[in-house]
């Protein structure tokens, strides 16, 4: 048997001799993620009361973990025994390797005396193997009090390799119209608040299928802290030590509920979690963190931080920058060296410069807290598309709350990548009127919709890269339907979307 990476070998009397739990501690459900050629990431956390704190007791648990080659376990090909401990709210966070390429496995939990549900995961094909097919979700903004998780349900019954999360998985706020359930608690500013918010929302039934699913890859964005923070500073308060503590809760609180390796644990208010994956020849996927290492907000100072709508000299500084001087290296050192026939971007916004000026304004407006606000830095990183010729870059985003789809250009040049921006899960959009303002002055927008929650579809060939805007019915209604609201694609050596 195979032992994952990290883990100790625990006899099973050990595990018998442990304490049992009355009710079951799996309550949030298991997941996998960070999908490899010969490893996989599995994530569970222990909490009977999940909401009351978790419910354990102030001691570790040992939990054992196995990974099989089919649904019944008769053909066990991993297995190992995590540590869990209070300091980490008893999450488990197994690097299980040794595994076969391109292949699906089933993995469990037990512990205290119970065992967890099923979670199918899948690992990455080769390095040098040559697939026919990537199919992704592409999800972000889930706002638990303005719909139910009814996207999720759907996405778990798609046929997916991996599912893309690129922000805002909770809220820390409470915002918008018509409320379909409640946070029932205040703004989270320190970890055992954050801890609850995430079981809250790992708490839906919806979102657990699909994490059982299949893999999953993460980034975060602003709700996962507070609205609108750029690096060090908060829109809301002055008090920079008391921020930097509140954003160390929040990192923390998220790798905990995250199916991401153990390299990824915070250290206090910093952690690295941008990283690249390789699926055969096929695709290179890159996921990016525009919010931790950003410049400050420009053209807000004296502002009180809020008037995000606007232009100024300062948003034009050269200096400014979206993603950090080390993060801007690697991404432009690993989009030199990437060699798929796909090269996906994954990031939390709309990339296509934007203006976003009223209907009645005579002057361009600019959204601060976007890449519009740093477009120096966005000129840096479509240099560094265009320096590889003839690749097909596709730029995937959200945060925006509406379904977008655009060229991006280096300057006035040619076309050198496409853009797909999904909609919420369930966070409200922007309104008609101003959708149609977006439209009216930015023609390089093919497509926009905001009135729609649900997610995008992307199934990557060797020849073709589409995207198939889904969504629900019904947010308000958790056993809502489905439909397909648009599909576009974009031909390999043809950048550029097209309806499809």
């Amino acid at each position: 048997m195979l032992v994952g990476t990290g883990v100790a070998v625990m006899a099973p009397a050990i595990l018998r001799a442990q304490p049992r739990l009355a009710s079951t501690p799996f309550t949030l459900g298991v997941a996998s993620g960070y999908p490899r050629s010969d490893r996989v990431v599995l994530w569970t956390r222990l909490a009977p009361t999940p909401l009351e704190g978790g419910g354990m007791p102030d001691t570790p648990v040992d939990v054992a973990w196995e990974l099989a080659e089919d649904e019944r376990f008769a053909r066990v090909a991993a297995r190992g025994t995590f540590r869990a401990t209070t300091a980490e709210a008893h999450s488990v966070h197994v690097e299980a390797g040794g595994l076969q390429p391109a292949r699906p496995y089933w993995y469990r939990f037990h512990a205290a005396g119970h065992t967890s549900p099923v979670g199918r995961t899948q690992t990455a094909p080769a390095d040098t193997a040559k697939p026919e097919r990537l199919r992704l979700a592409l999800a972000s903004c889930q706002q638990y009090e303005q719909g139910w998780f009814s996207a999720f349900r759907h996405m778990a019954a798609e046929p997916l390799d991996l599912v893309v999360h690129v922000g805002d998985y909770i809220y820390e706020m409470s915002w918008g119209q018509r409320h379909v359930r409640k946070h029932g608690a205040a703004n989270p500013t320190t970890l055992p608040e954050y801890r609850d918010r995430y079981a809250l929302y790992k708490s839906d039934p919806d979102l657990q299928a699909a994490h059982a699913a299949c893999p999953w890859v993460v980034t975060w964005d602003d709700h996962e802290v507070e609205n609108d923070y750029t690096n060090d500073r908060s829109p809301m308060t002055s008090d920079r030590s008391f921020f930097l503590r509140r954003r160390a809760a929040a990192y923390r609180a998220w790798y905990e509920h995250m199916p991401v390796p153990p390299s990824m644990a915070p250290n206090g208010p910093n952690a690295r979690i941008y990283d690249s994956w390789r699926f055969g020849d096929l695709v290179d996927l890159f996921l990016l963190d525009d919010r931790q290492y950003r410049a400050h907000h420009a053209c807000t100072e004296g502002k009180g931080g809020r008037a995000m709508y606007t232009d100024c000299a300062e948003r034009l500084d050269p200096k400014r920058t979206m993603l950090g001087a080390a993060q801007e290296t690697w991404i432009r050192d690993e989009l030199a060296r990437s060699r798929g026939r796909w090269t996906l971007i994954a990031q939390q916004t709309l990339m296509a410069e934007t203006n976003r000026a009223a209907a009645s304004a005579n002057e361009p407006s600019y959204w601060m807290d976007g890449w519009d606000g740093y477009p120096a830095a966005r000129q840096r990183l479509l240099d560094a598309m265009a320096a590889r010729r003839n690749a097909n870059h596709v730029v995937l985003g959200g945060d925006v709350h509406m379904y977008a789809v655009a060229d991006l250009r280096a300057g006035n040049g040619p076309v050198i990548a496409s853009e797909f921006v999904g909609t919420s899960i369930t966070s409200q959009g922007p309104s008609a009127e101003r959708v149609r303002t977006l439209s009216a002055r930015n023609p390089h927008l093919k497509y926009v919709r905001g009135d729609k929650r649900g997610y995008v579809l992307v199934d990557i060939t060797p020849t073709a890269c589409q995207a198939h805007f889904d969504v629900v019915n019904d947010v308000t209604d958790p056993k809502t339907g489905k439909s397909r609201l648009a599909s576009f694609a974009v031909a390999a050596g043809k950048p550029g979307p097209v309806p499809a």
